[in-house]
């Protein structure tokens, strides 16, 4: 089958139904425009993913002549100022093209198009160029920022039709832009902070367009200025923005900055949905970035949790759905945050973070987590804490395929069981358990009771009591747990201070957190990868060098 109109419009009407897409990229963020080479690849990116999913598309030759590059305006990559035979946007196409096949000379390029009269009536091509035409438009006209966007752009399209099974005339360099031969290889603390500078930089210049104010245009202060000071509250603990912005005037190399009220009132303007929208964007392009690794597999087990704000003490009339009690049913209220991480052996990426607000049943709020989550990655197994160790959670879970590891809270009959165990000194037990779900409904489930190590108690409660849809073998998981509160106090230690009762100001602020942290893990992997060759989940990047970096290297923070 070949490309066709029909063929175009269901591709383009599927990117327009993703939540996380947007093409072309210059309507979406303040960060590009309509000659934006950055801009163009992440729309080649967003066109390729889907592309070459529908069955009629498999030919990487037609995605080059059928991608719409009308919009992008290649006059300012053009370093000829009189008449010429080709339009750029041949041009473009053509060592496209050149690149896509691997060839090192115009001359291969000349001999294929001469052979494919086809192809070379898609690329609107009367008369094809020779060698020498070609040679000086790569190293004379086209500019060297319009050149390196057509070898991404390349790479990335080899990728995403070898990923969706089209063939491709050779194998793609899976490689990052920015890595080294593996020979080469230096961990010094330099080295490191070097090579994370680099890798910064190119990863929030991927991340960050998903962000956006939605200012008008023609604004005294750049978008990224906001970003910029929003890292540098995350640069020291306890910052507000008031005292944070008028630091940032010293340290920024911008001539404007924001003002701290007005950092405020543009964040305040963002709804919910809007903030965890952004942030699923954000976090989806950061997983593509890392998807060209072989050291990062897009799959693997989540934690699901929820972490407390410090206890709130003030006056919350009139907000007393969103500063609610705390866990652990005492007096004090606090605002409270639901995350998904990726924990294990995968790069602890904080895939998808929401409020609590009341009312939310805990089934809800795993429901929706897990929907960002499987959108973004291939989940295995769910690990969560005692506080959602109800049945119709965990229905919910088995009925989407997953498995489960849970901690059970102890109840009466849980609590003789371990007294038996006790009596008979026996270390661990399993037992198969319905648990009613009404209407004559039962969730099956395994309990399995484990003594504990060192227990500081000499009775029943030396046992602890989980529930498993799967091999008791995945109870040792279980563990990996602790690494989303490692997470929270990480996490919380990015977020900027403040006293106001806004609940999407506070949402931002600990979306924008979660961010930095993912952002900070993703570095650490592609500088672990370049340097070393392998990936050691302890970080040898600090977070707060990333921190630092991200405010520094590339001015968007």
């Amino acid at each position: 089958m070949v490309a066709s109109c029909y063929s175009q419009r269901s591709v383009f009407r599927r990117i327009a139904q993703q939540s996380y897409a947007e093409w072309p990229a210059y309507d979406s963020t303040p960060l590009y425009d309509q000659s934006s080479p950055c801009g163009l690849e992440e729309d080649i990116r967003t066109v390729a993913s889907t592309w070459f999913d529908h069955e009629a598309h498999n030919s990487v030759d037609e995605f080059v002549s059928h991608y719409p590059v009308a919009y992008f305006q290649f006059r300012p990559h053009d370093r000829y100022s009189g008449a010429t035979q080709y339009g750029m946007d041949q041009l473009f196409r053509l060592f496209l093209l050149k690149e896509i096949h691997g060839w090192t000379h115009e001359t291969e390029l000349v001999t294929y198009i001469s052979t494919h009269p086809d192809l070379r009536e898609q690329l609107g091509i009367e008369t094809v160029p020779d060698q020498s035409t070609l040679w000086r438009t790569w190293n004379e006209r086209l500019t060297a920022e319009l050149r390196e966007t057509i070898e991404t752009t390349a790479r990335t399209v080899l990728i995403k039709a070898q990923d969706a099974g089209v063939a491709v005339p050779h194998e793609p360099d899976r490689r990052l832009p920015f890595q080294r031969d593996e020979e080469e290889s230096d961990t010094s603390d330099q080295a490191i902070l070097d090579e994370a500078a680099s890798i910064t930089d190119h990863v929030s210049h991927v991340v960050f367009p998903a962000f956006s104010l939605n200012r008008d245009d023609g604004c005294e202060i750049h978008e990224n200025a906001y970003w910029d000071l929003q890292t540098h509250l995350g640069l020291r603990e306890g910052l507000a923005a008031n005292e944070g912005a008028r630091s940032f005037v010293y340290e920024s190399t911008r001539d404007r900055t924001p003002l701290g009220h007005a950092h405020r009132e543009h964040i305040r303007n963002l709804s919910i949905e809007q903030i965890r929208e952004m942030y699923r964007q954000a976090i989806d392009r950061l997983l593509n970035e890392l998807a060209g690794r072989e050291e990062f597999v897009r799959a693997g087990i989540v934690a699901i949790d929820i972490t407390e704000a410090d206890p709130f003490t003030g006056d919350r009339t009139g907000h007393e759905d969103e500063i609610i009690g705390t866990k652990e049913q005492t007096d004090e209220y606090a605002y409270q945050w639901a995350t998904v991480q990726l924990v294990g052996n995968a790069v602890p990426i904080v895939l998808d973070a929401r409020p609590v607000q009341k009312g939310d049943t805990r089934k809800e709020i795993v429901e929706d987590l897990l929907d960002s989550a499987e959108a973004a990655v291939h989940v295995d197994n769910v690990l969560m804490d005692r506080e959602f160790d109800s049945q119709h959670v965990l229905e919910m879970i088995s009925q989407r395929g997953l498995s489960y590891v849970v901690p059970k809270r102890m109840q009466t009959s849980e609590k003789a069981q371990a007294k038996r165990l006790l009596q008979r000194g026996q270390d661990r037990y399993e037992t198969d358990r319905k648990l009613h779900l009404g209407k004559n409904e039962w969730h099956e489930t395994t309990l399995i009771y484990r003594r504990k190590e060192d227990s500081e108690y000499d009775d029943h409660r030396q046992y602890s009591v989980f529930m498993t849809n799967t091999s008791s073998a995945y109870l040792t998981e279980y563990g990996y747990r602790w690494e989303i509160e490692s997470g929270y106090k990480s996490i919380k230690r990015f977020m900027a201070a403040t006293t106001s009762k806004h609940f999407g100001l506070r949402l931002f602020y600990f979306a924008f957190a979660c961010l930095l942290y993912s952002i900070w893990r993703a570095v650490d992997l592609l500088v672990q990868v370049e340097l070393t060759g392998e990936y050691e989940h302890s970080p040898i990047v600090t977070a707060d060098n990333t921190l630092t970096l991200l405010k520094k290297e590339t001015g968007i923070g």
